[in-house]
C-alpha cells in the first residue's frame, strides 16, 4: 500500500473536491491551503443596519489580505521571518482593511508575499512557494502570490495585495483571475508596509467582475455616476504580436468590443512607435540598454526605469534595517540592493522625466473615455525552480507591460482569457489616471462577451493552423481599416493584401482593397478586386457599388449601370446606388 500511495490522486482543498493533482507530477506534496496562508484569523463585520437602510455593500463576502497590511495586535510579517522577530505588533488596523470589514466583508486570514514584497515571481526561500491552482508546476507570480492563490483556489471571494511594478497584475495573469491596480494615490496607503512610495498601490483580486467592482466602489470612495461607455478602444497590435496566443486574445477582444459598442470605436496602434515618438527621454537610454532587441523595446525600457525607481525608494525605506538586522534575503533582493549599480540623482531625474512624458502620452492617446488594450505579461509563468527567474532580464520582461500603468500612474485590470498550452492567458485594459470607476464599469459590461469570445477562440485553436491564419488575416484587415480611415491608401492596400494572402476566401478583404484602389484611382485593379469579392459573395452590396464606380470611371457605363441596379435589388434604400443608377440612366434611357 505504501509503495502505491505516491501514484494515488490526492484530494486537495477545503471544499475543493473538484481539483485533483497527481503528487508524482510535483516535486513536493501540495498543502491543503495551497501554501497561500501565513495565518488564519477572523475579522467580523458590524451588524446590518435596520431597514429601510440598505445592507452593507460587501455583505456575505469573505477576503484575505497580503502580509503587508497592519492588523491591530498582529505583527505584519512582510514575507521575512527576521522582520517579524524585530518588529512589534501593529497598534492599528490599516484603514483599507477596516473599510472592507465595515463594508460587510469578513477577513479570514493573511497570505504569503515575496520576501519583503520585493519580487515578482512568487517563489519563496523562507516559506513554501504558494501552489498555482491554474498551473501547479509553475510559479504563481508575486509579490502578492498568496492573495492571488487564495482567490484562484476559491478559498475567498476576493483578496487584497499591493502592486508597485506588477505585484497584483502578474499573479492575476499567472493564476487566471481578475486583478485590479487602481490609479496611484486613489486608495490610501496608510497602515501598509511600503516598497516604493511613488509606485505603490493597493490592488485586489476576484473571480467575479461584479465583486471586483463592488470592492472598488468601497475602496475608491467615488460618488455615484452614470455608467459611460468607452469612446476609444486602442488595440496595441505590436504588443499582441510579440506574445504567444496574442492574435487569438486580441481577436477575442475586438469581437467583444464590436458586439457591445460597435467597431467604430476600435483603433489599432503600434505602441512601440507611439511611445518612442512621445517619450524622448527613453531614447537617451536606448543605446545603453540595447544588449538585445527585446531589451531595447520601449516597454522594456520603461520597466528598466521603473526598477531603478523601485530599487531607489526601497533602499530609502529599508536599507537601514537590512544593514542592522542582516537578515537572510532572497537572492533577487541581494542582487538588487547590495550588488546593484549605484543610483545617481541623474538616474532619478530621468525616471521622473520619463513618468511625466508617459503620463502625457497616455492622456493624449486615451482622452477621458479611452482604454488601451495590451497583454498583461509577455510570456507564460515559468516553471518552479527555473533559473531564469533569478535573472535581471526576467525581472524586466515579466513586468514590461505593467510598466505602462505603473509609470503613468494610471489604472489597469487583468482579465483571464482561458488557457494556451496548459497555462492561463489574459488581457489587460488600461485607463488614464483617475479613470478607475470608468474602467471597473467597462469590465463589468465586457466580461461576459470576453469570456464567450475567449471560449470560442480556445475551441477554434484546436482545429489547427488554419484558424490562426484566419485570426491573423482579421488582424491585418483591421489594420487596413484603420489605415483607410486615416486616408493612408497605400498602407491600407498593403494590409488588405496581407489579409488576402492569409485567407483568400473572404469577400470583404477584396472589397475593402477595391475601395482603397478607387481612392488611388487604380480603377482596373479596383474592378478586378470587386469582381473577385462578388464571386465569393453574391450579396456583397459594397462590392457591386465599387465595381460599378470603377467601371464607370473606365468608360464601361452600361456594365456600371447593371452593377448599381443589382445593388438596389439587394438593398433598395441604398442612396448611393440609386443616385448612381439615375445618373447613368440618362445615358441609357
Amino acid at each position: 500500500m505504501a509503495s502505491q500511495a505516491a501514484n494515488l490522486w490526492v484530494l486537495l482543498g477545503l471544499g475543493l473536491a473538484g481539483i485533483l493533482i497527481m503528487t508524482r507530477k510535483l516535486k513536493k506534496a501540495v498543502k491543503a491551503d495551497f501554501g497561500a496562508f501565513v495565518e488564519r484569523l477572523q475579522l467580523l463585520p458590524p451588524p446590518q443596519p435596520p431597514p429601510p437602510k440598505a445592507p452593507h455593500p460587501l455583505t456575505g463576502l469573505s477576503f484575505v489580505i497580503s502580509d503587508v497590511f497592519d492588523i491591530n495586535g498582529f505583527v505584519t510579517g512582510f514575507g521575512n521571518p527576521e522582520w517579524s522577530r524585530t518588529h512589534e505588533p501593529a497598534s492599528q488596523t490599516s484603514p483599507v482593511v477596516s473599510a472592507l470589514v465595515e463594508g460587510g466583508a469578513t477577513c479570514t486570514g493573511r497570505t504569503v508575499v515575496d520576501d519583503m514584497a520585493f519580487g515578482i515571481s512568487g517563489e519563496h526561500i523562507h516559506y513554501d512557494t504558494p501552489t498555482n491552482p491554474a498551473a501547479p508546476a509553475r510559479i504563481p507570480g508575486g509579490s502578492s502570490s498568496g492573495a492571488a492563490v487564495a482567490v484562484a483556489a476559491k478559498f475567498v471571494d476576493f483578496s487584497l495585495g499591493t502592486d508597485a511594478v506588477g505585484g497584483v497584475r502578474v499573479p492575476a495573469a499567472y493564476c487566471g483571475v481578475l486583478g485590479f491596480r487602481p490609479s496611484h494615490g486613489t486608495v490610501a496607503h496608510t497602515g501598509i508596509i511600503p516598497v516604493s512610495a511613488s509606485l505603490d498601490t493597493v490592488g485586489w483580486f476576484a473571480r467575479d467582475p461584479s465583486i471586483l467592482r463592488r470592492v472598488g466602489h468601497v475602496l475608491l470612495q467615488v460618488p455615484f455616476a452614470s455608467q459611460r461607455n468607452p469612446r476609444n478602444v486602442v488595440i496595441a497590435d505590436d504588443c499582441f504580436q510579440s506574445v504567444n496566443s496574442g492574435g487569438r486574445v486580441s481577436q477575442a477582444v475586438i469581437k467583444a468590443v464590436e458586439k457591445l459598442f460597435g467597431r467604430q470605436i476600435i483603433r489599432h496602434e503600434n505602441l512601440e512607435a507611439y511611445l518612442n515618438s512621445k517619450i524622448p527621454s527613453l531614447k537617451q537610454f536606448a543605446s545603453k540598454k540595447s544588449n538585445t532587441e527585446r531589451k531595447s523595446s520601449s516597454t522594456n525600457l520603461l520597466a528598466y526605469f521603473m526598477h531603478i525607481l523601485k530599487r531607489h525608494e526601497f533602499k530609502q525605506n529599508h536599507l537601514e534595517w537590512i544593514n542592522a538586522a542582516k537578515p537572510n534575503l532572497d537572492p533577487v533582493i541581494s542582487a538588487q540592493i547590495q550588488g546593484g549599480p549605484e543610483i545617481t540623482d541623474t538616474n532619478i531625474e530621468n525616471c521622473h522625466a520619463v513618468r511625466n512624458e508617459l503620463r502625457s502620452a497616455l492622456n493624449d492617446l486615451l482622452k477621458d473615455d479611452g482604454i488601451l488594450v495590451i497583454p498583461t505579461v509577455s510570456e507564460p509563468p515559468p516553471k518552479i525552480g527555473a533559473k531564469e527567474i533569478q535573472s535581471e532580464d526576467y525581472q524586466i520582461r515579466s513586468c514590461s507591460f505593467s510598466s505602462i500603468a505603473s509609470m503613468s500612474g494610471g489604472c489597469q485590470v487583468c482579465v483571464p482569457m482561458g488557457f494556451h498550452d496548459k497555462c492561463p492567458t489574459s488581457v489587460s485594459f488600461v485607463a488614464r489616471q483617475g479613470g478607475d470607476r470608468f474602467l471597473l464599469d467597462t469590465i463589468q459590461s465586457m466580461y461576459a462577451p470576453l469570456q464567450e469570445q475567449a471560449e470560442v477562440a480556445t475551441k477554434s485553436s484546436t482545429s489547427g493552423n488554419a484558424i490562426s491564419k484566419e485570426a491573423s488575416a482579421e488582424m491585418a484587415k483591421e489594420k487596413g481599416n484603420q489605415a483607410y480611415k486615416d486616408k493612408q491608401w497605400q498602407k491600407a492596400i498593403g494590409f488588405y493584401t496581407e489579409a488576402i494572402k492569409l485567407n483568400d476566401n473572404t469577400a470583404t478583404y477584396f472589397s475593402n482593397r477595391a475601395a482603397a484602389y478607387l481612392e488611388m484611382r487604380n480603377f482596373i485593379q479596383a474592378e478586378a478586386d470587386s469582381s473577385k469579392a462578388i464571386d465569393l459573395d453574391k450579396k456583397n452590396v459594397k462590392a457591386y457599388l465599387r465595381r460599378g464606380t470603377a467601371r464607370e470611371m473606365l468608360g464601361y457605363c452600361k456594365e456600371a449601370l447593371e452593377d448599381f441596379r443589382y445593388a438596389l435589388v439587394l438593398e433598395p434604400t441604398n442612396k448611393r446606388a440609386s443616385q448612381s443608377a439615375d445618373r447613368l440612366k440618362k445615358l441609357f434611357p
